[in-house]
């Protein structure tokens, strides 16, 4: 969402989301809170031979810090387990947004390494850190 800056952004990403839903490679959504839209959350791909969705989140700065992507990714992630039948769900995060790591280290995903520059992110590349949590243990958590 960092490079979505104009109405004609916004309009590409919301195509994009509705032909991904119908070819059940993704599915995003709005983030209501207090009846406000607040951010979007979603699976920004479901790789369905593999039976792997990524999660994917932004939220409005004013809003972070209320809990709010923890219970949509704790969601996301029962649905795509119960519901979609998955095996593996994986979100990524760039290494300094310490904010969004943690996100998924609450809910108990495994930190499974890093790769180095995969993004370009304002004006220089950044590093992630993939988190991922597979259906047996996540329902063995419970």
């Amino acid at each position: 969402m960092d490079n979505n800056t104009k109405v004609e952004d916004t309009q590409k990403f919301i195509k994009f989301s509705l032909k991904s839903y119908a070819e059940n490679t993704g599915m995003n959504s709005v983030i209501l809170y207090k009846g406000e839209i607040v951010g979007v959350a979603g699976y920004n791909e479901i790789d369905s031979a593999n039976k792997i969705a990524y999660i994917g989140y932004w939220l409005g700065r004013e809003y972070q810090g209320n809990g709010i992507i923890t219970r949509v990714s704790k969601a996301l992630t029962d649905y795509a387990f119960n519901e979609l039948k998955l095996n593996r769900v994986e979100i990524t995060v760039a290494v300094e947004n310490k904010k969004s790591r943690a996100i998924p280290e609450r809910l108990g995903f495994s930190n499974e390494g890093c790769k180095r520059q995969v993004e370009w992110l304002y004006d220089h590349y950044v590093d992630h850190i993939f988190y991922g949590m597979i259906a047996k243990d996540w329902n063995n958590k419970k």
